[in-house]
């Protein structure tokens, strides 16, 4: 019988944690604390918590093992590695993006300092490639090579998102770019590697790739959704956070694409801070031009693109229907 998706997403946490733990557990003690507070493991005295985050990347590696025909453990190794990257590239944010709150709790720059925070994603980021090199072979090497690149797109992606901040107006184009570097780079390579260390062929890491970068900018593009219209409850961060930071998200660069009264006004607000008022005003700009439904519509495309990448290459059934499934989850999340 297929699972649902949050026994797929249970199922990989229970494969991937313990080896995650095992990995953290290894860094100089004053890193650990910081790294297994962010992870949700512990809280600040180091006493354990529940918590974390979906898991969505790991559980792309397992399922990209299992569909190539490969076990759950195959994607192991590319689950840990890449959620180690991911959660490198979060802790750094947070201090680029002045977040003093995640999942509900500090972030750990604001609870630990900026310095142990910067020192701590360093350490994820090293460990993640020390996870695959641990054991010797040319499926470890290429899932290492392939991690260095996607690291260096999803930076690249990271750099476009600053370099926005710098300028007025920014293309749905260009944002869409951006996204396909920050986000989707991570997720293809989570499903695509997952089935290389399986043993796949070139075309079924291709189409799985293809897969997760299509998933990873409909995931973004959601997330740019509840960014401004998310629930706080739900999401851990304040109502309309995205304006208030003034981001150029998928919703924002539609707008801005439209011309008209809402974007020469959106251009006036971001010019500088954005004040509650301003938060509440930019939100009903982007409702009356249509941006909120049209990102929600562009999700769904790019969902459908992501069925069509699976569809194109004989994969195990069972696996293909969970990557469905996972594909559809992420669009549909209110989180």
């Amino acid at each position: 019988m297929t699972m649902t998706t949050p026994d797929v997403l249970g199922r990989a946490r229970d494969l991937f944690e313990p080896a995650a733990r095992q990995a953290v557990a290894s860094l100089f003690s004053d890193l650990r604390l910081a790294a297994e507070y962010h992870f949700g493991w512990v809280d600040a005295d180091g006493r354990p918590t529940p918590g974390g985050g979906k898991g969505i990347r790991p559980a792309l590696a397992v399922l990209g093992a299992e569909a190539a025909g490969g076990s759950a453990a195959d994607g192991v190794p590319v689950a840990v590695a890449v959620e180690l990257i991911h959660n490198f590239s979060l802790l750094h944010d947070d201090i680029i993006d002045d977040d003093r709150e995640r999942r509900h709790r500090p972030t750990v720059w604001a609870l630990f300092g900026v310095g142990d925070a910067i020192i701590a994603g360093d350490a994820l980021q090293t460990l993640a490639f020390e996870v695959l090199l641990a054991e010797p072979g040319p499926r470890r090497v290429d899932a290492a090579r392939r991690l260095g690149r996607a690291t260096q797109d999803m930076i690249t992606g990271q750099a476009m998102d600053m370099a926005f901040d710098g300028r007025d107006l920014v293309s749905l184009r260009e944002c869409e770019e951006m996204e396909g570097y920050k986000t989707g780079a991570l997720l293809a390579y989570s499903v695509g590697t997952g089935a290389v260390l399986a043993g796949a062929d070139s075309p079924t890491v291709t189409s799985l790739e293809r897969y997760g970068h299509h998933l990873g900018l409909a995931f973004q593009a959601v997330d740019d959704v509840l960014g401004i219209w998310g629930d706080p409850e739900v999401t851990g961060k304040p109502a309309g956070n995205d304006l208030r930071e003034r981001k150029k998200s998928v919703p924002v660069a539609i707008a801005m694409d439209g011309g008209g009264v809402a974007a020469t006004r959106l251009v006036e607000l971001f010019a500088a801070d954005v004040t509650d008022a301003g938060v509440t005003e930019a939100a009903a700009l982007l409702q009356a031009a249509g941006a909120r439904e049209a990102t929600i519509e562009l999700a769904r495309g790019h969902l459908g693109t992501a069925l069509d990448a699976l569809a194109a290459v004989d994969l195990v059934a069972s696996a293909q229907l969970e990557l469905e499934e996972l594909a559809r989850f992420v669009v549909e999340r209110q989180h």
